[in-house]
């Protein structure tokens, strides 16, 4: 995944130091495929596996825009975000430069707009709709959990304590 600019600048003067980041994570769900929604995922090609889309807030930007563009830019689908479901302090990644960061990461619940899932750019390899209750299996432990949050119909937003 390349390196925001505003990223590699603050890297600059902190070295491999932790950084904490925002980051935004989208759970996009299409209702016009069948009796179940249809989740939105795509194949990452840093490691491979398979993933909700996602990205880190760009300083001045707003986490509900972030989302869409992160969506629009990796997987070509326009979305809009319905509400804020998970809030939560990831623990921390070591990249294998020896970066350190720790992302708290915003989840939200989007609803596809238009657009057919496509690649649309090198940070993604694969792109898929899967029914909402048969997730990817490679899905990793945290992006589980963001699913299952953002498939409830609650309105308010979850939050760690």
């Amino acid at each position: 995944m390349p390196v925001p600019a505003f990223v590699l600048e603050l890297r600059r003067s902190v070295g491999h130091d932790p950084l904490f980041l925002t980051g935004v994570t989208a759970v996009v769900l299409r209702d016009d495929a069948g009796p179940t929604p249809s989740v939105l995922y795509g194949r990452r090609s840093d490691n491979g596996l398979w993933a909700l889309p996602s990205g880190i807030v760009e300083p001045g930007e707003q986490p509900a825009t972030t989302v869409v563009r992160e969506v629009e830019e990796e997987l070509s689908v326009v979305v809009e975000p319905e509400r804020l479901a998970l809030v939560t302090s990831d623990p921390p990644i070591t990249y294998p430069n020896g970066d350190v960061c720790r992302f708290v990461s915003l989840t939200f619940r989007c609803r596809w707009v238009s657009g057919e899932a496509a690649l649309g750019d090198d940070e993604t390899l694969e792109v898929a709709w899967r029914p909402a209750d048969d997730p990817p299996a490679d899905l990793d432990v945290l992006q589980r959990r963001r699913l299952a949050v953002a498939l409830t119909e609650g309105s308010a937003c979850v939050f760690d304590r």
